[in-house]
């Protein structure tokens, strides 16, 4: 029916009263809106259109004319042509007088004011020449146009698109921000609503600019609507860096104490990202993060506890100051459980500092051991403490036991032993065990509860999803590999690893340059038993990951048929150069759905041709049996000594490897 009533619309367009002119306007919009192949019969309309002085024509006309580049390449390159007419026409209306046929609280026309600055935007979209024809004319609505009345703040707000969506002159995009900054002092809540919105969206191409108006938008955090409040919080966010973290975080701290429930965890999720990233120094993150934990612990995200933690733990001069300050938040208030959990298991780790009273940041305080106890045990018995929170105290507990002696050891073996019939699984199992060191294994428990190593800290993406990194493996297998790789003959925590293996009854030598191959380490002993018992394990054929520089890198697998999600792979490496490649490191990363331990190399040297080849075993754990991917990063010194690091995507794993 439109193909059939095109011409007939046409020439009413042309040619009719007025107003069935406007209505055949607006009928040729939905034509090309619903049959773009008429585009063509319409071009030379919306031509005769743009000059018709009839009211309301010309507001037609532009809407004709912004469908048709919308819609049609060849459209928009004849209509950049008019541009200057439309400022012509533009400038007209912006210096007009008064009209009372037009005019709408003293505006000239405004909806055609708009309808123009939209068709400009659309013709100046990627046209540095159309965009600098029309700069004077934006400049000139965006200063003369009066502000008092919600028209005039329409056409500002079109304008501001305008100017951000073509290639507009630099101080033509700050009058812009600028614009939108008087916006959020506008009484009507609607607008403060739509400037917050749209700065939001020009933060990242105007940062500057944008950052100017920082202590309006948090003055927006006062607002009595929950809408610009909520759109305020999200624009302070993104507005804090490295220049102005602390007192940007100082005003957002004193939201969060007084913010609604709703927008806690929003608020706390983004000053502790905040915090992570610009941190001046780690005092500062570790007293913000206390703040947070204080004020809205239950509001916080699942990570912040071991972020935390691992946070204090990487600041060796700071252990005495944070155990105070969270031994003093614990005993004030047990009612935040991720406050409680980063409390308890600092007061395990570092409470010796307490009893002993060393703190060089604050006026040291030394607590009675008796003292301590008490208030792990209050955490104990609060009907308020979760499962997982019990579970850190428990460990505090036995932590201490290590540090103290007396009365002290009966009273932590007394309220241990309470758990041993608990309902909760976990925490029965936890107790059990250690209820099983005080009677059986007592000449291990100081080694065994000695303070944890610093593990590493897994990379996380914007949308929180853990990154598939190099290097993720946290074992300390990993760790004792990297020093090996760096030269260093002694590995971190490495009488950790001996207590731990002495345990089963394996002896075990912990120098980590012995290397790691299939022969037992220890004979005669019940885990070899065990070993004789179980069947071999099937062997996979191997495969080549690798093969540059004359290196070639081998993957042979296998199975163990006892337990079928755990894949063996002994990476072997060789060399065909005549001479040796140095500094050779592999590392090892799989999709979070797997779990991997890197052991430790036979070598980091690769001897020339004819040498022996060096050896690294891998263990992948795929609990779900999926298709297994991995990513390998090599790095080596040549013969020459040019230093090359690759980085290799394997997927041609064969089915039996992980079915």
């Amino acid at each position: 029916m439109f193909r059939d009533l095109a011409g007939e619309v046409e020439q009413l367009a042309r040619e009719g009263q007025p107003s069935v002119r406007r209505k055949a306007v607006v009928c040729a919009v939905l034509i090309i809106r619903k049959v773009p192949d008429l585009i063509d019969a319409f071009v030379a309309l919306g031509d005769q259109l743009l000059t018709d002085r009839t009211h309301g024509v010309p507001h037609g006309a532009v809407m004709l004319i912004a469908e048709m580049c919308e819609q049609n390449p060849q459209a928009l390159e004849h209509f950049c042509k008019r541009v200057p007419h439309l400022v012509g026409i533009l400038h007209n209306l912006v210096v007009a007088g008064y009209s009372p046929d037009n005019s709408i609280s003293g505006i000239s026309d405004p909806f055609l004011q708009i309808q123009i600055l939209r068709l400009l935007r659309i013709l100046g979209r990627d046209n540095e020449e159309t965009s600098d024809s029309m700069n004077d004319a934006l400049a000139q609505v965006a200063t003369n146009t009066e502000t008092t009345r919600n028209v005039g703040n329409a056409i500002l707000y079109e304008t501001v698109l305008t100017i951000m969506g073509v290639q507009s002159a630099s101080g033509l995009r700050v009058l812009a921000i600028n614009i939108l900054g008087r916006f959020l002092v506008n009484k009507d809540r609607n607008i403060r609503y739509v400037a917050l919105a749209s700065l939001q969206k020009l933060l990242q191409a105007e940062g500057c600019a944008v950052q100017r108006h920082r202590s309006t938008v948090l003055a927006c955090l006062t607002d009595p609507d929950p809408t610009v409040k909520r759109r305020a919080l999200q624009l302070s966010l993104a507005l804090v860096n490295s220049s102005n973290v602390r007192a940007t975080i100082k005003e957002l701290l004193d939201f969060l104490s007084t913010c609604a429930p709703d927008l806690k965890s929003d608020c706390a999720s983004g000053i502790f990202l905040a915090a992570e990233k610009f941190a001046p120094n780690k005092r500062w993150h570790i007293d913000t993060v206390l703040q947070v934990l204080t004020m809205a612990g239950s509001y916080v995200r699942d990570d912040a506890v071991p972020n935390l933690i691992h946070l204090i733990g990487g600041a060796t001069e700071l252990h005495s100051y944070a155990v105070q300050q969270l031994y003093e938040a614990l005993a004030q208030d047990i009612s935040q459980q991720p406050l409680v959990q980063v409390a308890t298991w600092c007061i395990g780790e570092y409470g010796n500092l307490l009893l002993a009273g060393s703190c060089e940041e604050v006026e040291p305080k030394q607590v009675d051991p008796e003292e301590m106890l008490s208030l792990l045990e209050r955490v104990l018995q609060s009907h308020l403490s979760l499962p997982a929170t019990r579970g850190y105290a428990l460990t505090a507990l036995m932590k201490l036991g290590s540090r103290l002696q007396g009365n002290s050891i009966n009273r932590i073996r007394r309220l241990v032993s309470i758990y041993c019939s608990c309902h909760d699984i976990e925490l029965q199992q936890r107790a059990v065990e250690y209820n099983a060191l005080f009677r059986k294994y007592d000449h291990l428990r100081s080694s065994l509860l000695e303070k944890m190593p610093l593990v590493e800290k897994a990379g996380y993406s914007e949308d929180g999803s853990e990154k598939e990194q190099p290097g993720r493996e946290t074992s300390i297998s990993l760790h004792i590999s990297e020093a090996v790789l760096s030269g260093n003959s002694e590995p971190p925590e490495s009488s950790q690893v001996s207590d731990l293996l002495n345990l089963l009854g394996d002896p075990t030598d912990p120098s980590p340059l012995q290397p790691v191959t299939s022969t037992p380490v220890a004979t005669g002993s019940f885990l070899d038993l065990l070993r004789d018992l179980k069947p071999p394990a099937a062997a996979l054929s191997p495969l080549a990951v690798y093969e540059q520089d004359e290196l070639l890198v081998e993957f042979s697998m296998e199975r163990p048929p006892l337990e079928p999600t755990l894949l063996l792979i002994t990476a072997t490496v060789s060399n065909r150069a005549p001479g040796d490649v140095t500094g050779f490191s592999l590392q090892v990363a799989v999709p979070k759905s797997f779990q991997v331990e890197l052991l430790a190399p036979s070598g980091s040297t690769v001897p020339g041709q004819g040498g022996p080849p060096i050896t690294q075993l891998i263990r992948i754990l795929n609990p779900r049996k999926l298709p297994l991917r991995m990513r390998l990063r090599l790095a080596y010194t040549l013969p020459s000594g040019t230093a090359v690091q690759r980085i290799e995507e394997v997927s041609s794993f064969p089915e039996a490897a992980w079915q």
